[in-house]
């Protein structure tokens, strides 16, 4: 392994040689590293990055070789290029993310309050009252209010659901918002 060049390596590396992964890693993790924190001072995006690009090696290693062979060999050092531009690519990539995540808005938290005893008892008690006046309504009328209502239907959807013109369940909609304001005031 000690006499291949790192164009070797990756060709041996696109054969699925694990030793010929390990002495690239080893021969160019360092270099590799060093000219990445001379472009992004946080470690953590440098760590990323180079995982990134050595996970992309062992998949990629392919299209390099086989771009050497077609060239019929290529400049020594040709492989180092290949692996900066892969970093390069990957950096630019994080910096993207992270400028992606430093634009989104922070929502401030609503503080979470109990509610007061009094709207509580207040709430029971117009439950209890609208319990009673939707009781009092005529079950069509009812139904066409649960229809549009609590099952958010719209009036159309409505008429459809139930069998009656459109127009009907609107009326009886309106017929119900009626009954209810009374009942309630």
């Amino acid at each position: 392994m000690d006499a291949a060049d790192e164009g070797d390596l990756v060709r041996r590396v696109a054969r699925g040689d694990r030793r010929a992964f390990d002495e690239l890693y080893r021969r160019t993790a360092p270099w590799l590293e060093v000219r990445l924190r001379r472009r992004c001072a946080d470690p953590d995006v440098v760590a990323e990055v180079l995982q990134d690009t050595y996970l992309a090696v062992w998949r990629t290693a392919g299209s390099f070789a086989g771009a050497r062979n077609r060239n019929g060999g290529g400049a020594p050092g040709s492989a180092v290029g290949w692996l900066w531009t892969i970093a390069a690519h990957r950096l630019v990539d994080a910096f993207r993310r992270r400028a992606r995540t430093a634009r989104v808005p922070q929502v401030p938290l609503m503080p979470s309050t109990a509610p007061a005893a009094e709207d509580e008892v207040m709430a029971g008690r117009v439950g209890q009252e609208l319990e009673q006046a939707l009781l009092v309504l005529p079950p069509e009328v009812r139904a066409a209010l649960r229809a549009t209502v609590l099952d958010g239907l719209s009036s159309r959807e409505a008429s459809v659901l139930l069998g009656v013109p459109e127009n009907t369940v609107k009326s009886r909609v309106r017929r119900a918002r009626v009954a209810l304001r009374e009942a309630l005031s």
